[in-house]
């Protein structure tokens, strides 16, 4: 964290937005905007020239894009970078290249009027904050490491599903829970490339807004052996299975008869979120007592330590991304400093501890 006000460069096209973003960061104390920028191009003279601790960076702009800028900008400094963009499909998977190519986090904006403003002047000053205290260099070094790992893999995704058989109808009962927040995808992402089935079900909230959730799902699927989807109403918990909360609804899961099924609702936030970890993982002690496995990552807030407590509590086993590999330390140092997380693990370790906890639980030889 910078030990004075923190700088921040503000590059987007859209001159409205600039002045929303600088008014925003006006009034939040501790920081200032030190420079704008209305495309790319101005951004990098700018860069050399302001030093900011933190950037926020438009997503679709002239002359040079977001991701393009992006590159540029990390090639001459380790500054953190908020991605800011549109609630849209492409506006999402933009996002999603930006945060696998190094940037920190993201905003998502509203393309009207007064939530826009509200997303901007509420939202935002708390994500500086954060980001300006991040190792960027580390983070950096994470994602170069995993796209290195995924470079040198040589086997294709499996066309289709091995068909159920004993050892996975063992594990139709049990449950993963997965709690995540900021820098979560690429962290998904490094988890769910390297599973290997068989799996029990896996629950997922990665907080996110609506539109993004999708894409998310859509990417992850594409890189994993399991199957990845947005969870809707009435999907059934099955072995080798990944259920990921849609943006803006709770997730819970609920025992009809011998199947669990998705539950999909709306509500207020819970600690904070929509979706919630809490609330999912507390779903998932319900339906599953004891053989659950919860896994708290990186994240900002505290979303999930309550959930932790109940997994724990039910006699299930917590597993926490250790702070050297996340990109927030939050969420995950919240759950373990209240003596909630039984293990911590590396983020490159991720699927094997989970992998060695799923056999040494479930799979005895």
């Amino acid at each position: 964290m910078p030990s004075g006000e923190i700088r921040v460069l503000v590059v987007d096209d859209s001159a409205v937005i600039r002045s929303i973003i600088a008014d925003s960061i006006a009034d939040a104390p501790g920081m200032r905007v030190v420079g704008t920028a209305a495309d790319g191009v101005e951004a990098l003279e700018a860069l050399d020239k302001t030093w900011p601790d933190v950037i926020t960076l438009d997503v679709q702009m002239p002359k040079m894009d977001g991701l393009a800028t992006l590159d540029a900008i990390l090639a001459r400094r380790a500054v953190p970078v908020i991605m800011v963009s549109s609630m849209t499909r492409l506006g999402a998977e933009i996002t999603l290249d930006a945060l696998d190519r190094g940037a920190l986090d993201y905003l998502s904006k509203p393309d009207y009027g007064a939530k826009t403003k509200a997303a901007l002047r509420e939202e935002l000053p708390r994500k500086i904050r954060t980001a300006a205290g991040a190792d960027v260099r580390r983070i950096l070094e994470i994602r170069r490491q995993r796209k290195q790992r995924r470079a040198h893999r040589v086997e294709p995704k499996p066309a289709g599903r091995p068909a159920p058989d004993f050892t996975v109808r063992r594990l139709a009962d049990k449950c993963i829970a997965v709690g995540i927040s900021t820098g979560g995808p690429p962290a998904l992402s490094t988890l769910l490339e390297s599973l290997r089935p068989p799996m029990p079900p896996i629950v997922i909230v990665q907080h996110m807004p609506p539109s993004f959730t999708k894409p998310l799902a859509w990417r992850l699927d594409s890189l994993a052996e399991l199957s990845v989807s947005e969870a809707a109403q009435g999907d059934l918990l099955e072995p080798n299975r990944v259920l990921i909360a849609p943006g803006g609804k709770h997730l819970e899961v609920r025992r009809s008869g011998a199947s669990v099924k998705a539950v999909i609702r709306d509500g207020p936030p819970v600690s904070g979120h929509k979706p919630s970890v809490d609330v999912m993982m507390a779903s998932v002690v319900d339906a599953f007592g004891g053989d659950c496995l919860g896994v708290i990552m990186t994240g900002m807030g505290r979303d999930g330590a309550a959930g932790c407590a109940a997994i724990r509590a039910a006699g299930g086993l917590v597993l926490g991304q250790d702070e050297a590999s996340s990109a927030v330390y939050g969420m995950n140092k919240v759950a373990y400093v209240e003596g909630n997380v039984d293990r911590q693990f590396a983020l490159d370790e991720a699927a094997a501890e989970v992998t060695r906890q799923v056999r040494r639980r479930w799979l005895p030889d």
